[in-house]
């Protein structure tokens, strides 16, 4: 097995979650709880790490839900409306 194969095996189940709006926005949701709630509460035990860890939960989980949210958009506009 190639080491390329784990990687495409991820972005095809990240697309996958990331397609489904309801999947997506739960999940969206999970990973921003307790991220905002490491961010918010103030732990003996927290550090610049965990910091950094909540934030990188808090704008994925933002992101994905966002995606639940608003759906699929194209990757470009034609700017003359034409089919060609």
């Amino acid at each position: 097995m190639r080491p390329v194969m784990p990687v495409r095996r991820a972005r095809g189940r990240l697309l996958r979650l990331v397609l489904n709006r309801p999947l997506a926005l739960a999940v969206g949701v999970l990973l921003m709880i307790p991220a905002v709630w490491l961010l918010l509460d103030d732990f003996a035990w927290e550090s610049g790490v965990t910091d950094g860890v909540a934030l990188l939960l808090l704008a994925t989980g933002a992101a994905v839900a966002w995606t639940g949210l608003t759906g699929r958009r194209g990757d470009w506009v034609d700017s003359d409306g034409g089919a060609g």
